[in-house]
């Protein structure tokens, strides 16, 4: 007999309960609304129709976390952008592709 639980791990926190109102909210203000709010809202429903079927919560915590993190971090991607692509320190993978050939 196993002492593993049989079912998923709970998310480390619950979010609070307006938070995928607040969310979509957010990413309807957004910039990338025309891209980010349908794939939001295709997340989501999958995620609901999870739920449904495995009476857990979880999945749709884990989407409420994930789409707060990428609107969390689109700021910063935004900069880095905006910087250039500086890819001083990178090799160009097509110079190594030349190089295993010879």
């Amino acid at each position: 007999m196993s002492a593993q639980p049989d079912h998923t791990p709970a998310a480390p926190y619950a979010p609070a309960p307006g938070a995928p109102a607040e969310l979509l909210a957010q990413l309807r203000a957004d910039r990338r609304a025309e891209r980010w709010v349908p794939a939001f809202e295709r997340e989501w429903a999958a995620a609901l129709e999870e739920s449904r079927r495995t009476f857990s919560l979880n999945t749709l915590y884990e989407v409420v976390h994930v789409w707060q993190a990428r609107l969390a971090s689109a700021p910063a991607v935004d900069a880095f952008v905006a910087s250039g692509y500086e890819e001083s320190g990178f090799v160009d993978m097509a110079e190594l592709r030349g190089r295993r050939r010879r």
